[in-house]
């Protein structure tokens, strides 16, 4: 599909079909069931309801396609299903980060981060989304982080640890905000965490976000490659080479270190043979349903189908168009509620004191916030590019 004729169905699906106005409703309110909510959300748009289902089932159908590989028959998603699907989903993802910065202070990786990247990526590609609200989360994590200046400083940083302080780097990262003061504070702390180790260990137990090791070094690594400055380069390089060195003799487990370990090793310049071995693990983790599940006892879902799509994506280790990738977004087009999200169940025992942000699901809406993010993310990557992403974006940006 050309660039104009992907551009008319972005305006069309846009204009006709998916206007979403949430703000008239009371975010404290029982009203997220399907039907009494997406009724209110659509309320007036009774083609949506009645005539984009129909229509879609027709593209289902004839989208139907033989993909030689693996001797397998493969569904290949219709372009302008994954579009219908983004657009769905990123209303919500404006309203949660929206909701956060409302209500907290704090910079948090579910709501600032991750949707961040997904509605950067979304920009790149031409879709529409709410400027001010994202400049908005740019400066949400400034702010918090000037509030620990001095504690970076001092190489004691803030709640959180390394996963705030390199999830907060990467959110300034996307949002192209340029080295200062501030960021060299953060980079400083990342070198003294500890200066000692040959990785960076993850200080909670909040799976599958904030659980792996392989995560929490991934966001240092990713942080001081992006802004270490010249005075802190040479013990950067000296850790890079200390991590290269572990990650190659590491056995990753979950979903999320198998993730973040092919990340980091590719973000190291690894060895191709290393990185196609730990690729092949990880491929093999693809279920009958075409998803991937966090735990070897787990089901498939979302959160951790999206971030292997990413991943492998942001990797170059597979082609939107091979079977396991199709497998893989038709998995998370079929598991798209119809309020435009992905649920997933919380795994976490809550320490803060629970809140509203505006994106469903109530107690499992902070890991179904990211896990849509992350599916937002892996259908964005799935589209041809726009004529204007390869000019704009950062290596691997998200």
């Amino acid at each position: 599909m050309d660039h104009a004729k992907s551009n008319h169905i972005t305006t069309s699906y846009n204009a006709r079909f998916l206007v979403f106005n949430r703000h008239s409703m009371d975010s404290k309110s029982d009203t997220r069931s399907c039907i009494g909510y997406r009724s209110m959300i659509f309320r007036h748009q009774w083609c949506y309801r009645f005539l984009v289902p129909i229509a879609l089932m027709m593209l289902e159908s004839l989208s139907q396609a033989n993909v030689l590989g693996d001797e397998t028959e493969q569904v290949v998603p219709e372009e302008i299903q994954v579009r219908a699907a983004i657009q769905m989903a990123l209303p919500l993802l404006e309203e949660s980060s929206r909701g956060s910065a409302q209500q907290r202070k704090c910079f948090t990786c579910h709501s600032q981060a991750l949707p961040v990247m997904a509605l950067s990526e979304a920009r790149l590609r031409n879709f529409e989304i709410d400027a001010s609200n994202y400049e908005r989360q740019i400066k949400h994590t400034v702010a918090h982080l000037r509030k620990g200046q001095e504690n970076y400083a001092n190489g004691k940083g803030q709640g959180g640890g390394v996963d705030t302080a390199g999830y907060a780097l990467w959110t300034l990262e996307v949002g192209r905000y340029p080295a200062d003061e501030i960021v060299h504070a953060v980079t400083h702390f990342l070198l003294a965490s500890p200066s000692d180790s040959d990785h960076w260990q993850c200080s909670s137990n909040r799976p599958p976000s904030e659980s792996s090791d392989f995560t929490t070094t991934y966001l240092a690594i990713r942080a001081l490659k992006y802004y270490s400055n010249e005075q802190q380069q040479l013990e950067a390089q000296d850790r890079y080479k200390s991590t290269l060195k572990w990650l190659l003799s590491a056995t990753p487990e979950t979903t999320e270190d198998k993730v973040f370990h092919l990340r980091t090793l590719y973000y190291l310049d690894a060895p191709a043979e290393s990185i196609k071995r730990y690729t092949t693990s990880l491929l093999k983790g693809q279920r009958d349903d075409g998803g991937w599940s966090q735990t070897n006892g787990m089901e498939s879902d979302p959160y951790a189908t999206a971030t292997v799509l990413v991943g492998l994506s942001r990797t170059g280790q597979a082609d939107c168009q091979q079977a396991a990738y199709t497998k893989g977004i038709s998995y998370l087009l079929k598991h798209q509620t119809e309020l435009g999200s992905w649920h997933v169940k919380s795994r976490s025992k809550p320490f803060q004191k629970y809140f509203e942000t505006g994106f469903p699901h109530e107690k499992d809406q902070f890991i179904s916030t990211s896990a849509t993010a992350w599916a937002t993310l892996a259908l964005l990557l799935s589209l041809p590019p726009s004529e204007s992403s390869d000019a704009l974006r950062t290596k691997n940006q998200n």
